[in-house]
């Protein structure tokens, strides 16, 4: 297959709804009531410190970006700076997470569609057949709408994304006639304390509803002005996303009608609503608006199918990514010379979407969420050790965007995503780490077919060792801590563990900045890294 480039037709506007269409997702429609049963009337506190944590880690991210716009750059970053092993690790979490996106997507989608099709799904809320051939159906549809064009794909979700603003605005305004304060306070209103916001943090949706920033970065090779357009179009992904989930949840636990909660608490809501797989929908006709909750039903196919579509192009530029560092087979970094479309990529995707839809322990869209949260955000918080390794490393490099305060950010952001992977649990951590490691194995037989590779094994182990024992660090403290498995933690919480998942946090950073390699490992047969001004390097 003849190699083509890809081609740079993404403007700040496409660039800005590709996160924001992330963004508002199936999370708008979910969330809100995850959060309300995990935190109660505190809920808007997790909105607050998610959307805090995520925006620290977004703007490390729009500094490298900016410099080094990449297909998949998420993957390609902890290459330069530390090696294959950082690398690896980093690709093979980012595809875990990725790669199960698209399928939450549609998994919501059908949960909505039950409401007038219940033959979708069993009583336990799993698919019926009928149900996982429709969610089969649909990524088949996202595949065909990113098979031909990138510029196609833009223009077509930046439609979506504007219609997907019109639902949630009208939801907030009508909620507001119904808004009772009392609700903030009523009994067992905070059903879970710090820990409950703890946990809808990292687990009731929240972070995972902010995740989709990353698509300016992913799509960065394809933007018309990276240097310009990428940090811009994090910073309004993040804060649009942010003005539209808190409002959603502060008119939901106000919106709520006061005489189902005031004696189960919020930690019953979804019982109570008699409707948890589309908590609006029956919030909407709990309080007698049905045409509300008519377009609540629309909107729920189009704004999760619309971020499904946008995951199973971004998986691709990851998986292209992941090939293109050496560490999978070389067919998937090919593009397409006609479409600027990595296509045999975009069909690894789709078939990694579908095994992803199969019936599993993880088919809910909770505990799906749980899973990819964790797991994105081990991706993410190598970006922070990246950032701060390539200005010592790379002075000269030009930086359209450079981070002022990033001695205070830097760590603040490795601190912040250290926490939300702890406060996921032991469950999800013990899947996710388990298996990153596990991945070594094919980390070996990839690194065995590259000489120069094999040359560089040492120096690049000793670069990243220290992030495999951060990992053996979070799954120690996890079991030990209030977010294991133990009755009686040995380090209780909700903020002794924290503190100290905080301060590990701070050594780790330290020690990886400390491990980068003292040349950046770019690869200087590819023309993208040629491209850069490497003098005094």
């Amino acid at each position: 297959m003849q190699q083509g480039k890809f081609k740079k037709n993404l403007s700040l506007l496409d660039l800005t709804f590709l996160g924001v269409g992330s963004i508002i997702g199936s999370g708008w429609l979910f969330a809100s009531m995850t959060g309300a049963s995990f935190a109660g009337g505190s809920s808007w506190i997790a909105w607050v410190a998610g959307a805090v944590a995520v925006l620290l880690i977004g703007i490390v991210y729009a500094e490298l970006s900016a410099a080094i716009p990449r297909a998949g750059g998420f993957v390609r970053y902890p290459e330069y700076s530390h090696g294959s092993l950082v690398g690896f690790l980093i690709g093979f979490s980012s595809l875990l997470a990725y790669s199960s996106v698209a399928a939450i997507e549609v998994e919501a989608v059908r949960a909505h569609a039950t409401y007038y099709l219940p033959m979708l799904s069993y009583n336990n809320g799993n698919p019926t057949l009928l149900g996982h051939t429709l969610e089969i159906l649909l990524l088949v549809v996202f595949f065909l709408l990113n098979y031909w064009s990138v510029n196609v794909f833009g223009k077509i979700n930046t439609i979506v994304t504007s219609f997907k603003f019109v639902v949630p605005t009208i939801t907030i305004i009508v909620l507001f006639f119904y808004f009772k304060g009392g609700n903030f306070s009523i009994a067992g209103a905070t059903p879970g304390g710090a820990h409950g916001i703890f946990e809808a943090i990292a687990g009731g949706g929240i972070v995972f509803a902010f995740l989709g920033f990353r698509q300016a970065v992913d799509f960065g090779a394809e933007a018309k002005n990276p240097q310009r357009d990428i940090p811009r179009a994090i910073f309004l992904a993040i804060a649009l996303g942010t003005i539209v989930y808190l409002l959603l949840q502060v008119t939901f636990l106000g919106g709520v009608p006061t005489n189902l909660i005031a004696h189960s608490g919020w930690g019953q809501v979804a019982n109570v609503l008699k409707g948890s797989n589309y908590p609006f929908v029956a919030l909407a006709s709990s309080l007698g608006v049905t045409w509300l909750a008519t377009l609540l039903l629309v909107d729920a196919v189009i704004s999760p199918a619309g971020t499904g579509n946008i995951y199973l192009s971004g998986t691709s530029r990851v998986i292209f990514a992941f090939s293109r560092n050496r560490y999978f087979y070389s067919i998937f970094a090919k593009v397409s010379p006609t479409t600027g479309i990595p296509r045999p990529a975009m069909w690894f995707t789709m078939i990694l979407a579908i095994i992803w839809t199969l019936p599993s322990g993880l088919s809910s869209w909770q505990t799906l969420v749980g899973s990819v949260t964790s797991a994105t955000v081990m991706t993410y918080m190598i970006g922070p050790v990246t950032m701060a390794s390539l200005r010592r490393t790379m002075p000269n490099l030009h930086r359209p965007f450079r981070l002022q305060w990033a001695g205070v950010i830097n760590p603040l952001a490795f601190i912040a995503a250290t926490l939300i992977i702890y406060w996921s649990g032991w469950t999800t951590d013990l899947l996710l780490i388990g298996l990153t490691l596990g991945s070594l194995v094919l980390y070996f037989a990839f690194m065995d077919r590259d000489e120069q590779s094999r040359r560089n094994l040492i120096d690049h182990w000793k670069a990243g060792a220290w992030l495999v024992v951060y990992y053996l660090f979070i799954l120690l403290l996890t079991y030990l801590g209030s977010f294991g498995p133990l009755a009686n933690p040995v380090i209780p919480g909700p903020y002794l563990d924290s503190v100290v998942a905080a301060i590990g946090g701070l050594i780790f950073y330290l020690w990886g900045v400390g491990s980068a390699l003292p040349k950046p490992s770019f690869d200087t047969d590819d023309e993208s890294d040629a491209e850069l001004d490497l003098r005094g390097v």
